[in-house]
Formats: structure tokens, sequence, C-alpha cells
């Protein structure tokens, strides 16, 4: 009853009162705006810091938080949200395989020599990629290089001595599951040389892979990138699966507290050695956009014979970047901490 009074009165001069309810509508609106954001901001805020708690109390040997496995697949600022149907890219893996086989004979046919070159995060995925890489390649002319820490004969060496004896004789194929850049990014992260040493690698290594180039190799360099809650994920199902977890070293374990030592390590790497071979970037959260896209990168920067261009196609870029594009995503600076 106390109701209708008031809204006789409210409507009694209505003409008059429109532009000032509009106004006084006007006032109220934007006053509910930043009250809607303060709290989807102190909301974010709080599952960020519960985020960032749970990675740091992360322990291989304990569950996984589960906050840490909503985050992984889009972690790193990764542009996809849906995963690949694994029939679609079996097809695909199949054809770019046969690729891979007519790159191969056209190597041996030219006497080509072909080296690649696979860095990355730990649990990136290298060892993934480079076995879809030479699945079915003749292994007589496609070899995997994979060495151990150095010799005290070979510490004494020139540096870049025992990765020398490796290189592909003409007519074959190198794939190096890491490489000569252990000095760049590994090494002095994990106090294994000094940087005075790490900054005397960065300046030879342009010239080193210049003298290479010069003899006729035709020089690949990958690095594959993860987010970090990703990173994690990955090393926990290693640990947690006996068959794979003979591929946790002391490094895995130590990387996860040194992610922002390894992302400065890995810029300056970027910044000093893109000439004369320049870096591609594969963001790797998932392995088979990552195969897919590395398989991709390398077929269509080769002009082998045969080539169908309707099968190996462009590689992804959203996934498959250039260092130096890469460096310049605005999301790097919120991902990297």
């Amino acid at each position: 009853m106390t109701k209708k009074p008031a809204r006789a009165a409210a409507t009694s001069g209505r003409a008059e009162n429109v532009s000032a309810d509009k106004e006084a509508g006007a006032e109220a609106r934007p006053g509910k705006k930043p009250k809607a954001k303060a709290a989807r901001a102190k909301t974010g805020n709080a599952a960020d810091r519960a985020l960032a708690a749970a990675i740091a109390s992360f322990r291989v040997d304990e569950p996984l938080s589960p906050l840490i496995d909503a985050r992984a697949y889009a972690s790193g600022a990764y542009p996809y949200a849906d995963r690949p149907k694994r029939k679609s890219y079996e097809k695909e893996l199949h054809a770019l395989q046969i690729e891979l086989l007519k790159l191969q004979e056209w190597v041996k046919a030219t006497h080509e020599r072909v080296v690649i070159v696979f860095e990355g995060r730990d649990a990136a995925g290298k060892g993934g990629t480079i076995q879809r890489l030479t699945q079915h390649l003749n292994p007589r002319f496609a070899r995997v290089v994979a060495l151990d820490k150095p010799s005290s004969i070979e510490s004494a060496q020139w540096y870049f001595q025992r990765y020398v004896a490796h290189m592909p004789p003409r007519g074959e194929i190198a794939i190096f599951d890491r490489s000569w850049y252990n000095r760049a990014v590994i090494e002095p992260v994990m106090g294994f040389c000094t940087p005075a040493e790490s900054a005397h690698f960065l300046e030879q290594v342009p010239a080193f892979e210049k003298i290479l180039m010069d003899d006729g190799i035709r020089l690949f360099k990958i690095w594959l990138d993860v987010g970090r809650e990703m990173q994690l994920k990955r090393l926990h199902a290693r640990y947690r699966d006996p068959l794979k977890r003979w591929k946790l070293s002391p490094v895995d374990f130590a990387a996860p507290a040194r992610w922002g030592a390894i992302s400065a390590a890995r810029d300056a790497m970027f910044l000093a050695s893109q000439e004369p071979a320049p870096w591609t970037v594969v963001l790797a959260n998932d392995k088979m956009r990552t195969r897919l896209g590395v398989i991709r990168q390398i077929l269509a920067q080769i002009p082998y014979e045969g080539r169908d261009d309707r099968v190996v196609g462009i590689p992804d870029p959203a996934i498959v970047l250039d260092a130096r594009d890469f460096l310049g995503r605005p999301s790097m600076a919120a991902s990297e901490p």
C-alpha cells in the first residue's frame, strides 16, 4: 500500500523528469561497473595467488595440483583451447612422413648434408618429435646424436670439437637431441660453466655455424617451448610412469625452480645467434601440433624433388614462430616471471 503514492508522485511531471531520470541512470550504471571489475580482479588475483602457491610447492612425488592440471594446456599464452582429433593427426603425420622419405632420397641422390638441432625446455617434447621425424627414415642415412656429458678429454678440447665429429657426411642427415647450445642455456644456468665461458660461446657460435653452412651444410635450429604449468604436468607424469622415469635427470628436477633464469638465457641466445642460421620456436603445449609443425617447417625449406606442397602446406603461424617474433609477443612479459 505504501508504494502506490510513491509511484503516483514519480509519474506526475514525468516529462520534466525524463532527462533527470536518464542522468541518474547514467550515473548509477557506471557506478556498478567498477564494483564488478573490482570483484573480478579480486577473484582473479586470488586465483593467481593460489596458482603461484601451487607452482611453488610442486613436487613430482606428490599429487599434482588440480590448478596446475587445469591451467597446463593454455599456459604460456598457448593459442589453442582445443586438442586436434587423433585420426586427423595420424593421417597428416603419415602423409608428412612420406614426404620425409622423399627428402631423404633427395639428400642421398644429391649428396646434400642436413643438420637439425633440437633445443628447448625440459619436457617440451624433443624426444617424441625426433622419434616421429625419424620413424620411417633409413637409419643408415639419418642419425640421432644425443651426447652424454663431456669426458675429461673432451672437456679439455675446443668446445665445438666433440660436435664437429658428428657432422654428417654427404648424403646424410644428423639430428642433434641437444647440441652445442648447452653452453648457452643449460650449462650457465645450472652452474656447469662460467658466465665468461657462456659469453665467449655466444661470440663464437655465429662464426662456427657460418663455417658449417659455407661448407654446404643445411642447418636448422628448433627450440620447443612449453608453458610453465605444462612443464610441471609433464615432469609429474614422467615420474609417475616407470617406463618414462629414465627421462628425468638432475637437470629436469632443477629446471622448474630456474624457470626465469632459463627464460633469460634463452632470450640472450636467440639475440646472439639468430644469424646466419635463424631459430624457429615452436609452442609445444600440444604434442600433436608440435610434431606436425616441426616436420612442416623443415620440409617447407628444402627444395627436394617431388615435394607435394598440398601435403607440406604452411607451418602453423600460430605456433611456429621466428625467434624474434616469439620474443616480441605481447604476452611474453606476462607469462615469463
